[in-house]
């Protein structure tokens, strides 16, 4: 048996009932095989692999807080420390009911190469709870997120782990834990990103992760002698990622025309009405089926279907293993020439594959969307230097980022002779910078 494949069922073996994990686990290493086969038994003695799939630290701690009813409640609160060989900690907090240790394995595993992608030095981690802010008052978050951060502060720091937002965790969730961490430590530190901009945020922050996936988008179809002004576009959820990959795809004359949430989905042919959703999703935090009373003549249908309508491009911005095989046959059957993550491991590995196999441009989460997390790490340093760049600055570098990405995945497929192969490029391209750092830094 290959050292590949002798790595892929220990972690199984070890980790079960996690198929996340399990997943991107099979398709990193999968893609890294040509890589590690040049040079197996120098890798398998210094257990390369059993390294890198196994996080340097997990912890797990009660939450408990007090309801506005005043029934106390507990949650679990989890944070996943996964490598840190290119520098400290970096991945957001995820408050949602499906949070579990498996998915933050799954999430933390894939930040390790995402961060490596941007060029910046920011190591892999995750977090979150098994909390649901949704249906929340005001008070209630702040009492959960003060708790939350009463523990997690000791595991936390501006050169150890810098967390930031993910699903569920948005300005207010970050302001409330950004205060208690200085509450409890006594220290105005970059410890989280995605902070207010009044008291260490990052303009272009809120907008980064859909700004970005347009700019590699663009680059990518580019680079394939594509340009994407003009083209219908469809797109998956709702929040932060789906509403600026919209106003992004606006910009560059792309017209998006679906958007979803967990109950339903909207198909404008018109293009989605920006600041519709912006004012149903931002102000009102309700749900699509609102859509319609600003745009009678568009459509609103429960449950799942955003990708069975006819366009050329698909940028799943909701979750993870939201697009399978079945949705990837109609979007080819559609004609679709690209699609895109916008979400995290949004595509199942049998979609991944049917779109490459029918020759769709598939540009992967983990380069697609590390526009966030760039923006992050730009934000870290603007803190250190107690400056604040202005929205074109940081708009500009992102844009930068992105397209070296897509530059650096590319050369990465080539060289291992996939060209085309944007998912191995990408894993390939993050996992020789962290290669590196873990050879140079001795076995620890």
């Amino acid at each position: 048996m290959s050292y590949v494949d002798e790595v892929i069922a220990r972690v199984k073996e070890k980790n079960p009932g996690q198929p996340e994990f399990h997943q991107t686990i099979d398709e990193v290493l999968e893609s890294l095989r040509p890589v590690i086969e040049r040079d197996e038994e120098k890798y398998r003695k210094m257990a390369l692999l059993e390294r890198l799939t196994e996080p340097e630290r997990q912890i797990k701690f009660r939450v408990p807080w007090i309801d506005d009813n005043g029934q106390v409640q507990v949650n679990c609160g989890y944070r996943v420390q996964f490598n840190s060989a290119i520098g400290p900690y970096k991945g957001g907090l995820r408050f949602h009911p499906s949070v579990n240790i498996g998915i933050l394995k799954f999430l933390g595993f894939e930040q390790i190469f995402k961060n490596s992608l941007t060029g910046l030095p920011i190591g892999g981690g995750k977090g979150g709870s098994d909390f649901d802010p949704k249906g929340k008052s005001d008070m209630e978050v702040m009492r959960f997120c003060q708790s939350f951060m009463t523990e997690l502060f000791r595991h936390v720091g501006a050169d150890t782990d810098v967390p930031a937002g993910d699903i569920g965790v948005g300005g207010r969730e970050i302001g409330y834990m950004y205060g208690q961490y200085k509450r409890l430590t006594n220290k105005y530190e970059s410890v989280l990103t995605g902070k207010g901009l009044s008291y260490g945020g990052s303009l272009a922050r809120t907008q980064a992760t859909g700004y970005g996936l347009l700019y590699f988008t663009r680059a990518l179809l580019k680079l394939n002698g594509i340009d994407i002004a003009g083209k219908t576009c469809l797109v998956s959820g709702s929040g932060n990622v789906a509403i600026y990959a919209i106003e992004k795809a606006y910009q560059m004359g792309a017209k998006p025309v679906t958007c979803s949430d967990s109950n339903g989905w909207v198909y404008d042919p018109e293009g989605i009405d920006l600041e519709a959703l912006k004012e149903i999703k931002e102000v009102n935090r309700a749900r699509l089926t609102e859509y319609k009373n600003y745009r009678p003549n568009a459509e609103y249908h429960e449950g799942k279907g955003v990708w069975t309508v006819k366009a050329d491009i698909a940028l799943p911005c909701a979750t993870q293993n939201e697009l399978n095989l079945d949705d990837a046959k109609a979007l080819v059957a559609n004609g679709v020439i690209a699609v895109c993550e916008g979400a995290n491991m949004p595509s199942t590995l049998e979609a991944t594959k049917y779109l490459q196999e029918n020759k769709v441009v598939f540009g992967p989460a983990k380069a697609a969307n590390a526009g966030g997390v760039a923006t992050s790490a730009l934000e870290m340093s603007q803190n250190a230097e107690r400056l604040s760049w202005t929205f074109e600055e940081v708009d500009e570098k992102l844009c930068g980022i992105m397209e070296n990405i897509v530059a650096n995945i590319d050369a990465a497929a080539k060289e291992y002779g996939m060209d085309g192969d944007y998912v191995a490029g990408a894993n390939i391209a993050g996992f020789k910078k962290v290669l590196d750092a873990m050879e140079a830094q001795g076995i620890v």
